[in-house]
C-alpha cells in the first residue's frame, strides 16, 4: 500500500491498549522497532510517549538496560542560522525547516544491530534550538517510539522516514484544549501572550491544517485524556 492511499485504522483510547499493541509489535520482530507517534502541534505526542515509555520500562531507571526509548523528531529542526540563510525563519515548524533525511538517516541507524550507544540530537525549548548529541539510545533499547509533526506527509523526504517505522499512530486532539495548551507553552518558553497567539494563529495553525490532513494515512487513531 502507498502512502497515498488510506489505510485501515484501528481507533485506541487507552494507555493500556496502546502498550499491548507495542509489546505485540515487538514480540513480532527480531530486530529493532520503530512507531511514529504524529498529531498536530499541542495534540500531546510527546505525554503520550514519555508515558509509555515510562511505563513500558517499569521501575528500572537504568537507561543503559530499558528496553523502549524515545526519540524525538524535534532534534533535526533546522538551526536558526540554516533558517534565516534560506529566508525560512518565520516559517519555523514547517516541514521544509527540518532536516528530514537526517532524521531517516537516524531511524536507519537505530533499526539496524548496534553494539554501541546511537548519540540523537534533543531540542532545548529555551533555546529555541537542536542539539547535538543530546539523547543516548543504548543497544537494549528495542522498541523506539519517535514523535514528530509531518510522519505522514506524502513528500519523498518525508516518505523516508514513514518507511523506517513499523506503524504511525495519530493523536487526535480535543482542538480547544490543543490551542490553550500551544499558546501557554509558547509562553512557558518566552513569548509575549499576544506573540504567542498571533504565532499559534499565522505559523502554528496552517502547518495542523495539513497535518489533519493525513489523519487517513495512520494506522492508529489515538484519543487519550489529554489529546
Amino acid at each position: 500500500m502507498t502512502l497515498s492511499e488510506r489505510r485501515t485504522m484501528d481507533s485506541l483510547t487507552t494507555l493500556a491498549e496502546l502498550e499491548t499493541r507495542l509489546t505485540a509489535l515487538a514480540g513480532r520482530h527480531t530486530g529493532t522497532v520503530i512507531v511514529g507517534v504524529a498529531g498536530v502541534p499541542g495534540a500531546g505526542k510527546t505525554t503520550l510517549v514519555e508515558a509509555l515509555v515510562r511505563a513500558l520500562n517499569g521501575a528500572s531507571d537504568d537507561v543503559e538496560t530499558q528496553r523502549f526509548a524515545h526519540v524525538p523528531m524535534d532534534g533535526f529542526h533546522l538551526s536558526d542560522r540554516e533558517l534565516s540563510r534560506q529566508g525560512l525563519l518565520e516559517r519555523k515548524g514547517a516541514p521544509e525547516t527540518f532536516d528530514a533525511y537526517g532524521y531517516a538517516a537516524l531511524l536507519d541507524r537505530l533499526r539496524s544491530p548496534r553494539n554501541a550507544v546511537v548519540y540523537a540530537p534533543g531540542f532545548d525549548r529555551t533555546l529555541e534550538q537542536p542539539l547535538a548529541g543530546d539523547i543516548p539510545v543504548f543497544p537494549a533499547a528495542k522498541v523506539i517510539l519517535t514523535e514528530g509533526n509531518y510522519l505522514l506527509l506524502d513528500r519523498p523526504e518525508w516518505q523516508e522516514v514513514r518507511a523506517r517505522c513499523s506503524e504511525v499512530w495519530y493523536c487526535d486532539p480535543d482542538d480547544e484544549l490543543r490551542l490553550q495548551r500551544l499558546v501557554e507553552r509558547h509562553v512557558r518558553f518566552g513569548k509575549e501572550p499576544d506573540e504567542a497567539a498571533a504565532w499559534v494563529r499565522d505559523v502554528d495553525e496552517p502547518n495542523a491544517r495539513l497535518i489533519q490532513s493525513l489523519r487517513g494515512r495512520a494506522d492508529v487513531v489515538i484519543r487519550l485524556p489529554w489529546g
